[in-house]
């Protein structure tokens, strides 16, 4: 007996449509929609496509309608990071200044790893029709359009050509949507033609699936020589940040913290990261930080940093950290780097030095685990 498969026929726009109604995220036990809905301005290349798809097919998928397009992928980006990078929005625009406008949201979503799916729509790919209201081409490469400018400022980018090509980039940007070391903005540009094409899609594409957000173990060692570090060390501070918030680890983060009498700066990100009151939280720290916070890092021997990319507002662009014999490093990054390790490592930063030390108890050698295994990177 021959093997069958059951399929649907749909046009590629409504099976975006339908495969996003049921596509959840789960962490820890908790299971949520990931895209519980779609932004979109309309005009040349998604009104008779995508538009037509949502109004078909989009009872579970609900529709706002913004009024400026990198606004909307703004307003993406803020409802991904209100709750935690596990549900964000799809946003959808026209073809030519629509897709553009966009860019700045893509930049700042993948560059903060906040989650947000973009449909930019794409020139015909039949090509036969010429260019339509508002296209840009590029004078010499017929196969690139404005929707090339996402490549450098998306975590993954497809441009599909054909409708079945939607097998393999819709779960992938689910993936990456998901995956917390390299989540971003996930691009998928819709051709105006192929919006339209038909195709016999496996049925079981459009179940329910959830994704799961995984809180990966940071390697032993890493975590052996963190403690080995910080029991040599007289004067450690936590530079807390995004990650902590991402993880939901403010109360690890605290008792971290109070166990081993180490004070805790905040970068912009991860400003409430102890949530309760402490005499350990020193406040933010860096460029919009506080002179406590500042004088702290400034004379520390051990910088802890969880959760943070220590980027240049947190760094000062490499000037906060005075002490004149900090020195080499450490680094528990992931399979994706998370940080620039020319300047610094992802949550590891050892030196030698003098400098202000709080009044600190005796450090068990089992705290630094209790809280670097759960929060993620920034």
């Amino acid at each position: 007996m021959a093997f069958t498969t059951k399929t649907v026929s749909l046009t590629t726009t409504q099976a975006v449509v339908k495969f996003l109604s049921v596509q959840f995220s789960e962490r820890d036990g908790k299971v949520r929609r990931l895209i519980p809905a779609l932004f979109g301005i309309f005009g040349h290349g998604n009104v008779a496509g995508l538009g037509q798809a949502l109004y078909e097919y989009g009872q579970d998928l609900p529709y706002y309608q913004p009024r400026n397009e990198q606004s909307m992928v703004h307003t993406a980006c803020g409802f991904a990071k209100a709750n935690n990078r596990t549900a964000t929005l799809a946003c959808t625009s026209s073809i030519g200044p629509g897709a553009t406008n966009m860019l700045s949201g893509a930049a700042l979503a993948t560059i903060n790893h906040l989650p947000v799916l973009l449909l930019p729509s794409d020139y015909y790919a039949t090509r036969h029709q010429g260019p339509v209201l508002q296209q840009l081409e590029h004078p010499v490469s017929a196969d690139v359009s404005v929707n090339d400018c996402f490549r450098p400022v998306s975590r993954f980018f497809d441009r599909i050509s054909r409708p079945e090509q939607l097998l393999t980039a819709l779960p992938e940007a689910m993936r990456v949507l998901t995956e917390p070391a390299e989540t971003g903005a996930a691009t998928i540009a819709l051709p105006q033609d192929v919006q339209a094409h038909a195709y016999s899609y496996p049925a079981n594409l459009f179940e329910k699936r959830a994704w799961r957000i995984e809180r990966r173990l940071p390697d032993p060692q890493y975590i052996q020589e963190a403690i080995a570090l910080i029991k040599k060390a007289s004067k450690p501070v936590i530079i807390a940040g995004g990650g902590v918030h991402y993880s939901e680890a403010w109360e690890e983060l605290q008792r971290f913290s109070e166990l081993a009498g180490i004070p805790v700066v905040e970068t912009f990100a991860g400003k409430g990261a102890i949530r309760k009151d402490s005499p350990l939280l020193l406040g933010g720290h860096g460029v919009t930080g506080n002179p406590s916070a500042a004088t702290c890092v400034s004379q520390a021997d051990l910088a802890i940093s969880v959760g943070t990319r220590l980027t240049d507002f947190a760094t000062g662009s490499q000037s906060c950290f005075n002490n004149s014999r900090f020195g080499s490093s450490a680094s528990t990054s992931n399979h994706t780097t998370l940080t620039n390790r020319a300047l610094y490592p992802s949550w590891l930063m050892p030196a030698k030095g003098s400098g202000h030390s709080p009044r600190r108890r005796s450090r068990p050698e089992s705290s630094p685990a209790v809280v670097m295994s759960k929060i993620s990177p920034n």
